[in-house]
């Protein structure tokens, strides 16, 4: 299976697109209704387009991870990888794929960028019926321990894709109900908590942002979403149908009714139009970051990272692409007591750097990864989990 998931970021390198190579959006076509067009990768500081990646004219293979197998998929049909009803899109960045599902399927899809193939993950644990609006699952985010999240409508499935070796797996964690202070601000009612996307943090919580502009934060062992604003600084009509955390800790939203993208401040919900765009139809965006992540306000360098951030194969990626950083940097891995635990010394020729480091011995639990320059500087802070 693993030869089917090409790494999405060296795709996407080799293209110069520099800040997109993180953003992702699920673009539709310039009608009223949805219709899949496009995934495209997308600056999450300006909202401006980049490459794009996957549409519904490409032509694809889809592996299915139960028959082991190319299977022929019905075009015609709400269960396929292309079809015109989507709404959710996560990005994996442990394999660095996209992971989607058709808004009135189960199926969920992840997509390799160099080859278009598709690994058709088939799951009975989702129930999903067209006709029935509580059951759509349209918001979806990678969590901050590596796994993949979804929600329907009506909070009555909360869905956790993981991978278990080669294989996806598909867990129903519950179903989330109205904190007590909610009031009319209900998160299952149409008018005020359907549709949308959401957010993770660096503490494994969720915001979800419904279409109507109200956001709420979802306890994943509470299984309770808690009213926690609207979101102030879009016109009235505005129907946000995409989120996703830019690489300078803000959200940025997009509408699916051909708008401009907005960037907001989690913290007072205050939004501001990026310059980007302004006319795209998006159902939804997709990034590696965290709301509340202390890694990113550490990050010296844009183009300087680790990945993954959820690590079971003993192996981080160190990817430098910035003419800024020079010479020698050392790596340095803390646990969370602040003993040093290892250290490597890695070359920068030319502001480049893209190369694999071995976690010699680390037991699994949560390290502090840390990067600095020759002459001490932090060049990045990042929390990483090891697993077995």
């Amino acid at each position: 299976m693993k030869k089917h998931l090409f790494p999405l970021f060296l795709l996407l390198l080799g293209a110069n697109v520099n800040a997109q190579q993180d953003f992702f959006a699920l673009v539709g076509k310039d009608t009223p209704n949805i219709v899949f067009n496009d995934f495209r990768a997308v600056d999450g500081l300006t909202g401006t387009s980049g490459e794009q990646i996957f549409n519904t004219d490409s032509s694809a293979k889809v592996f299915s991870q139960t028959n082991r197998g190319i299977v022929t998929e019905d075009k015609n049909t709400y269960n396929n990888a292309q079809a015109m009803n989507m709404a959710t899109l996560a990005y994996d960045s442990h394999n660095n794929n996209l992971v989607y599902m058709p808004m009135f399927s189960s199926n969920i899809y992840v997509l390799n960028a160099k080859t278009k193939e598709i690994t058709l993950v088939e799951n009975n644990t989702a129930r999903v019926t067209s006709c029935d609006i509580n059951s759509h699952v349209t918001r979806m985010a990678t969590g901050y321990d590596g796994n993949i999240y979804a929600i329907n409508n009506s909070g009555t499935q909360f869905l956790q894709i993981s991978r278990k070796g080669s294989q996806y797996v598909v867990n129903d964690l519950g179903i989330i109900k109205d904190d007590a202070s909610n009031g009319k601000n209900s998160f299952t009612t149409i008018e005020t908590g359907f549709g949308g996307d959401m957010i993770a943090d660096a503490d494994n919580n969720f915001y979800v942002f419904s279409a109507s502009g109200n956001v709420f934060k979802v306890s994943p062992k509470e299984l309770k979403a808690k009213f926690v604003g609207k979101i102030s600084g879009i016109p009235e009509n505005y129907s946000v149908n995409g989120s996703a955390v830019n690489s300078k800790g803000k959200v940025v939203i997009a509408s699916a009714k051909g708008a401009p993208l907005y960037e907001v401040d989690l913290n007072t919900l205050q939004a501001k139009q990026l310059a980007g765009e302004q006319n795209l139809h998006i159902y939804d965006l997709a990034s590696k970051y965290f709301a509340n992540d202390k890694a990113i306000s550490n990050n010296v360098f844009a183009n300087l990272d680790i990945y993954p951030t959820r690590v079971d194969e003993k192996y981080i990626n160190v990817n430098v692409n910035d003419k800024a950083v020079k010479g020698n940097i050392n790596l340095t891995v803390f646990d969370l007591s602040g003993k040093n635990i290892m250290k490597h010394n890695l070359s920068v020729k030319d502001g480049s750097l893209n190369q694999q480091v071995y976690l010699k011995n680390l037991v699994s639990g949560a390290y502090l990864v840390s990067i600095t320059d020759e002459s001490g500087k932090i060049l990045l802070n990042k929390k990483i989990l090891v697993t077995e």
